[in-house]
């Protein structure tokens, strides 16, 4: 009786045996969405991302692995707004059965430019606004799946929530710091519009809304004659890009290069932005380093 005992438990997942619930397993589609998954899951969840840290959403390539944890999953997160093209297929090839939140429902979507048409803006993370549109329907999927900790959920949405707020007052207050003039800056790609609408600040970018797009040399002279025009003050490289581009434009329009912005991805644990708030606090002091006067 006692052999039949142990082969059972040896039979038994570990968490099983040791009396641990079990987590549950949740596939975030890029790093930002597997930050916001573990401040509302906490302890709860099991977390796979996608596209890792300083990854690409707009160019990623699934592997084997990707198809395999989606099918484990019991919920699957994505950004939607056509920023994980790739991820339907996934899905389906995966034979994945989770369901699927998407993080974007609600969010009101602007437009962008795509190799001279219109597109949806998929970056809406960049207001913290949306940021919160985002929390919140991170946390009603969570507990859909799992009902049992939907308290525990709520919970830590409500304190990740209220240290949005807060960060949202210093973003605004280093915005306010910057003169007006020259709250105007080039960037990599269209990925701050978002940011733009919400705070006050004009970004220009020499491509669209994906960073997988290739500017013209056409496109590239004009915009270097628009920064020298406007008197454009910085060019920003992007932690997810080339940044022999924005040197080029550097060089030929006088505008200085102004740092390092963190656009689609987080850093590693070991870089400025290894979560939300950090990438948005890291992106105002570069804002302001670069462009508040020095007497």
């Amino acid at each position: 009786m006692k052999s039949l005992l142990a082969a059972v438990l040896l039979l038994l997942p570990l968490s099983a045996r040791a009396g641990v619930p079990e987590k549950l397993r949740v596939v975030a589609s890029f790093s930002i969405l597997a930050d916001f998954l573990r401040e509302v899951g906490g302890d709860k969840v099991e977390i796979k991302m996608l596209v890792g840290a300083n990854g690409d959403a707009h160019v990623f390539q699934p592997s084997p692995t990707d198809a395999q944890s989606l099918k484990k999953a019991r919920l699957i997160v994505v950004n939607g707004l056509g920023l994980e093209g790739w991820m339907t297929r996934l899905i389906a090839a995966s034979g994945a059965t989770a369901p699927v939140v998407v993080a974007t429902k609600g969010v009101i979507a602007r437009e962008g430019e795509e190799d001279g048409k219109k597109g949806v803006d998929p970056h809406a993370w960049q207001s913290i606004a949306n940021a919160k549109i985002y929390v919140a329907n991170i946390r009603e999927g969570l507990a859909a799946v799992d009902p049992a900790d939907s308290d525990y959920f709520k919970t830590r949405a409500d304190k990740f929530l209220a240290r949005l707020d807060a960060t949202e007052r210093q973003v605004r207050a280093g915005i306010a710091e910057i003169p007006e003039n020259n709250r105007r800056i080039v960037t990599t790609h269209d990925a701050f519009g978002y940011f733009g609408a919400a705070y006050g600040f004009q970004f220009i970018a020499p491509i669209g809304l994906s960073s997988d797009a290739e500017p013209s040399a056409r496109d590239i002279a004009k915009l270097i004659a628009q920064i020298r025009r406007e008197r454009v003050p910085a060019v920003f490289l992007e932690n997810i890009s080339d940044p022999r581009l924005m040197t080029r434009i550097s060089q030929e329009s006088g505008a200085k290069i102004g740092g390092s912005l963190f656009s689609d991805a987080l850093s590693s644990g070991e870089g400025p932005a290894p979560t939300y708030i950090d990438m948005m606090t890291h992106n105002i002091e570069e804002l302001k380093r670069a462009l508040i006067p020095h007497s």
